[in-house]
């Protein structure tokens, strides 16, 4: 079936407009403190309640089968709503810590009903060529992920009043977008019941749980790499006595990533989304056990090395959840994404503790090779052959 045109692209636009609210959020947590007048450790706290909040409401949305059994258009139009309320509740006068954290919090779970059913409503639409069509979704969301490195040194950054009243009017609008001109998918089965288990029930999927482990893999990589990308950026600098600029090599780094999401998208087309994530994920993993070696070359190899990473270590995320969601049931797609992305980004947590803990206690050269686990287990699990049943 023939799609029509403006479909992609205006999931595009309302996907991105309606992650603004965490993307921009992180660029001026800082500033938007100070004006709160509360303390430093704050920010981390903030930063990391965004995160739980998506955790929880992806958990929630995955169990009550949310994206399944209403209509994806809807459930997104809502989570934007109030998506864009939880984060204008950061200009309330007089706001304190406790109202703060729900308040990002509750952005972090709404945030569910965004991420994960705007990739079920491209699957809705693209029952072939889906690998394609994330790449260009995951791709936008990944250039939306550099955004708050991009602004965070220009003057818009401090004025976080501005930037909250936009970024939930934006959501607002393109949750509005995505409803007007992108209904049902022709290729939506609904669940017509509430099933507990199909959370469980879907690891016993082959195809599935290859799918999702490889997901995991790669999740243990991505957001350490994205978030420690700053520190081995600052790190090189002050060892070669460098003139970089910090943020705005970080943005550009993860940029790239989009880009290749995109690229990946369209080459997967053609060779399969496994070949895909299997290229990329062994490239990623290699930049990790190699990463020590990347500290040794001149500014602008280091830079170029770190580019290329940037590039490898998000071009598989699309083809991942093209994996997941070709390897279930129409009526359960969105479930297997919301839950696939639930224990992702658990997952995440984890392995950016861990580097958090190691960067004092081993030299800073060194601190990115355990996320080299991450892309083992992926690839064994891409690779490895069910008995008389090859995938």
């Amino acid at each position: 079936m023939k799609q029509k045109l403006h479909i992609l692209p205006i999931i595009i636009i309302s996907q991105f407009a309606c992650t603004s609210t965490w993307f921009a959020g992180n660029a001026i947590i800082e500033s938007l403190t100070k004006k709160l007048d509360f303390g430093a450790d704050i920010v981390s706290y903030v930063i990391s309640s965004v995160q739980f909040g998506f955790i929880i409401g992806t958990l929630i949305f995955g169990i009550l089968m949310i994206a399944d059994r209403f209509s994806p258009s809807k459930v997104f139009m809502v989570c934007a709503c109030l998506a864009a309320l939880s984060n204008l509740t950061l200009i309330v006068p007089q706001l304190n810590v406790t109202g703060l954290l729900i308040a990002r919090f509750g952005t972090g779970f709404f945030l569910a009903g965004i991420y994960p059913v705007g990739m079920k409503i491209a699957a809705d639409y693209y029952e072939k060529g889906l690998g394609k069509a994330l790449g260009f979704l995951v791709g936008a969301l990944v250039l939306g992920t550099a955004f708050p490195f991009l602004i965070k040194g220009t003057s818009w950054a401090n004025d976080s009043d501005s930037v909250i009243k936009l970024t939930s009017g934006i959501t607002v609008m393109g949750g509005l977008l995505l409803l007007g001109l992108v209904p049902n998918g022709p290729y939506r089965v609904a669940s017509t019941s509430l099933q507990f288990n199909a959370g469980p029930r879907l690891f016993k999927n082959y195809n599935f749980k290859k799918a999702a482990f490889g997901y995991f893999g790669h999740m243990w990589e991505l957001y350490a790499f994205w978030a420690f990308t700053p520190i081995a950026i600052q790190w090189f600098a002050i060892e070669t006595g460098s003139d970089i600029s910090v943020f705005l090599w970080t943005g550009i780094v993860i940029a790239f990533g989009g880009l290749s999401c995109a690229l990946g998208g369209t080459i997967a087309h053609s060779l399969g989304s496994k070949k895909v994530a299997l290229t990329a994920l062994i490239m990623s993993g290699v930049f990790c056990f190699i990463s020590p070696v990347l500290f040794l070359l001149p500014q602008y190899l280091f830079l170029a090395s770190w580019c290329l990473w940037g590039i490898a270590v998000t071009a598989d995320s699309p083809q991942f959840s093209n994996l997941v969601a070709s390897s279930v049931a129409p009526q359960l797609k969105g479930t297997a994404l919301t839950i696939v992305n639930c224990l992702g980004y658990a997952i995440t947590i984890i392995s950016i503790q861990l580097l958090g803990l190691l960067q004092n206690s081993i030299p800073i050269n060194f601190l990115y090779i355990p996320l080299g686990l991450g892309p083992l287990l992926g690839v064994y699990h891409l690779i490895k052959k069910k008995r008389n049943n090859p995938y």
